[in-house]
């Protein structure tokens, strides 16, 4: 079969397992670049380096490309979780459904060990099979990547399911929206928080599965010392703070920042510390169906690329750990409040005031000049496996359950 992107309202539905393969592939590439013109020495190679690393939502976007930077700029034998449609012979499966095949793949020929679960990474069960598999590796953990994204949660111990949301608080939330397929700009407004949105969003995308996450592994001994511990958050501009940071899904955020605080010292005792970097926006699902949050990426990429700062998921991760996590002096440099900033450039005060700029007098007839919708549309189809440089999209596709 011929497989085409099937869109709808900026959500693509299906994906191309050769285009996703093609991606993870070139990700890899390059790490290993950047690990050839940075001098990185892998731990095998006496370098300072993570040896043994747990990525949870291990499939897309940071979690993905982290796994990568880990393992091939820093030889790291890793273990990803994340929870995909399987691909089957006539029916497609998810994006990270085939970025996992493509990365194990790639891993076992690098003789780097890796495993791959797709398991409920919120579920004690799944803790338990990893820690399994590393005991089995004869292993412990020198650092665990929390990036998990979900719109539903489980609680372990009671049952019940959550639900998150993305709203503003207190009151309605509007804007200009882009479609990044045609370029036609609509009005989009966002209705505020009702009920328990709130408090279910924290207990959702806030910080207490990573905490249990820690504490369990802490337990069963198969933390390192000096065991390092991230999760991934976002604050962006003023203009989306109503709708991100001040809304429920900041709320979730800033319950992940204040409890990687009480991990800290949980880690304390084995020389460890648990860090929340805050990263520069990209498209992703959820962005893309945002009031504000595409136009805005579409300015910010475009100021981005003609600064020569723009970076997508695999050059800022390679950058998090090359220039944060495993500098040469083997500290972390973070801000005021123990984040890390790797969202600096798209923050930077310069970026930020041409990128108002752009959007103030924003039009119909004047988007495509002000807004990188090229841009944003290669990287929105890019998620799926589409529009992937060295892919044949014409070439008949005749098993879904396979990268080649």
């Amino acid at each position: 079969m011929i497989i085409k992107p099937m869109i709808r309202s900026n959500i693509c539905i299906n994906s191309h397992p050769i285009g996703c393969a093609k991606d993870t592939e070139n990700q890899i590439q390059y790490v290993i670049s950047q690990k050839a013109k940075r001098g990185v020495k892998s731990a095998k190679e006496g370098g300072y380096a993570p040896k043994t690393v747990l990525v949870l939502g291990c499939s897309t976007g940071y979690g993905l490309a982290s796994r990568i930077s880990a393992a091939f700029e820093y030889g790291a034998d890793t273990i990803g979780v994340s929870f995909e449609k399987e691909g089957r012979e006539t029916k497609g499966g998810t994006p990270g459904w085939y970025n996992n095949m493509t990365f194990d793949r790639e891993a076992k020929k690098a003789g780097l060990k890796t495993v791959t679960f797709n398991m409920d990474a919120f579920s004690d069960e799944c803790r338990q099979t990893v820690i399994d598999e590393v005991k089995k590796w004869g292993a412990k953990f020198d650092l665990i990547v929390y990036s998990l994204a979900s719109p539903v949660r489980t609680d372990p111990d009671t049952k019940v399911m959550y639900k998150s949301v993305i709203k503003p608080v207190g009151q309605a939330y509007g804007g200009l929206s882009l479609d990044m397929m045609t370029g036609v700009l609509s009005q989009m407004e966002a209705q505020p928080a009702q009920g328990d949105d709130v408090p279910n969003t924290v207990k959702v995308m806030g910080g207490e599965d990573w905490e249990r996450w820690i504490k369990q592994l802490m337990e069963a001994g198969v933390l390192a010392d000096g065991c390092r511990t991230l999760a991934y958050s976002y604050i962006g501009p003023k203009l989306s703070h109503a709708i991100y940071r001040d809304g429920t899904i900041g709320a979730a955020k800033k319950d992940l920042e204040a409890r990687a605080h009480n991990i800290s010292k949980s880690l304390e005792k084995i020389g460890g510390a648990a860090y929340v970097s805050e990263n520069k926006g990209l498209i992703t699902r959820s962005s893309s169906v945002i009031p504000i949050i595409c136009l805005y990426l579409g300015c910010l990429f475009k100021v981005m690329k003609e600064k020569g700062t723009h970076e997508g998921c695999i050059e800022q991760m390679e950058r998090l750990f090359a220039e944060r996590l495993y500098r040469a002096d083997k500290k972390v440099p973070t801000d005021e409040e123990g984040r890390i900033r790797i969202d600096d450039w798209e923050l930077d005060p310069d970026t930020q005031a041409k990128v108002d700029e752009l959007m103030s007098g924003i039009t119909q007839e004047n988007v495509a000049e002000r807004c990188d919708i090229a841009g944003i549309r290669h990287d929105f189809l890019m998620i799926n496996g589409f529009d992937v440089p060295g892919v044949d999209y014409e070439k008949e596709v005749t098993d879904m359950s396979k990268i080649d």
